[in-house]
């Protein structure tokens, strides 16, 4: 119920390339209880199941893990295969050296290179052979490593910078989920910056928790949102631990042991707002009730705190651009 929502953006972008090959997907959205009228409004989430479940429906039946934008395909398998021969390197660095060589055997797949820049490294991604109008193949591929390499070490690898070689996109409110860090538009080359130190940690995995992780993945890293250490992510734990009581800026800021200006100020820099945070947690723990028939519109009204249900009603508008009941019936 705590997990992030995604946006109805990346459903339609995953799409692109089905609909460019000419893929009738709308039995497949049928089949995974997605509907097309709710994919079809802007403000719509979706939750991180249904769009793990997505994708992996996409990769089985295109028969191809790049989903369409790639120049060449690559076939299901081809990640796990992947997987399977770093999981038995030393280090982090050989991991991912062995990992991108292996990809680089196929012609037709994107290239990705690692540069020592200092004390720091960089992943760096041509997409300039991509048909990703989108955005959707680069952006999962940067995740996809980042999260794989954080989940080989047994920690989350901090980024100091994603740059990006496009104009900040429409969806690039999104980008905080992504890429937790700060972020450079328009850049020289499309890349992650970290710190070097993480490619001298050994691997924590093996065969045996590797076959768990492919089971899910890469959809499940895509899927699940990088929450990372930044103040509004911090803000959105707290407040998920006891979303019934729906605590005030002032006592939160007590708890973390600032001041209520500070805390303002740290969240306008950070692009956000106390009352923004609170919202969206409102509407992912409204989302998941509504997906299923657990609790009545009255009911999830009153535990996200609204004293009215019109008013919940307004608000889950606002924030989606459909009514709850039209979201329930959507999704059932």
């Amino acid at each position: 119920m705590r997990q992030r929502t995604i946006a109805s953006h990346f459903a339609r972008a995953a799409l692109g390339g089905a609909r460019r090959h000419g893929f009738d997907y709308l039995p497949l959205l049928q089949q995974l209880g997605i509907s097309p009228e709710l994919l079809d409004e802007p403000r719509a989430r979706i939750a991180p199941e249904q769009f793990t479940r997505l994708l992996q429906a996409l990769w089985t039946d295109l028969g191809d893990e790049f989903l369409g934008f790639g120049r060449g395909e690559s076939k299901p398998g081809t990640f796990a295969m992947m997987c399977h021969t770093l999981i038995h390197c030393r280090t982090l660095g050989k991991a991912l050296q062995r990992g991108l060589l292996f990809y680089s055997l196929f012609p037709d797949a994107p290239s990705l290179i690692l540069d020592t820049e200092g004390e720091r490294v960089r992943l760096s991604l041509d997409e300039s052979s991509l048909r990703d109008p989108d955005h959707f193949l680069t952006e999962s591929l940067l995740v996809t490593w980042h999260r794989l390499a954080s989940w080989l070490i047994g920690q989350r690898i901090g980024l100091e910078q994603a740059t990006f070689s496009y104009a900040k996109p429409p969806h690039g409110a999104e980008y905080d989920l992504l890429f937790p860090c700060p972020l450079v538009f328009q850049a020289r080359r499309t890349s992650l910056l970290f710190h070097g130190r993480y490619l001298d940690m050994p691997l924590l995995q093996d065969e045996r928790t590797l076959k768990h992780f492919l089971e899910r993945s890469p959809a499940d890293l895509l899927s699940r949102p990088d929450d990372g250490h930044s103040l509004s992510s911090q803000l959105r734990r707290l407040l998920s631990r006891d979303s019934a009581r729906w605590p005030d800026l002032d006592t939160v800021a007590a708890h973390l042991h600032i001041s209520s200006q500070t805390l303002r100020r740290h969240l306008r820099e950070e692009g956000t707002s106390f009352q923004e945070l609170k919202d969206q947690l409102r509407r992912d723990i409204a989302i998941y009730h509504l997906g299923r028939a657990d609790l009545s519109l009255q009911q999830i009204a009153e535990q996200l705190g609204f004293s009215e249900p019109s008013a919940f009603h307004r608000a889950f508008k606002k924030w989606t651009g459909v009514t709850p009941g039209a979201y329930r019936e959507l999704e059932n």
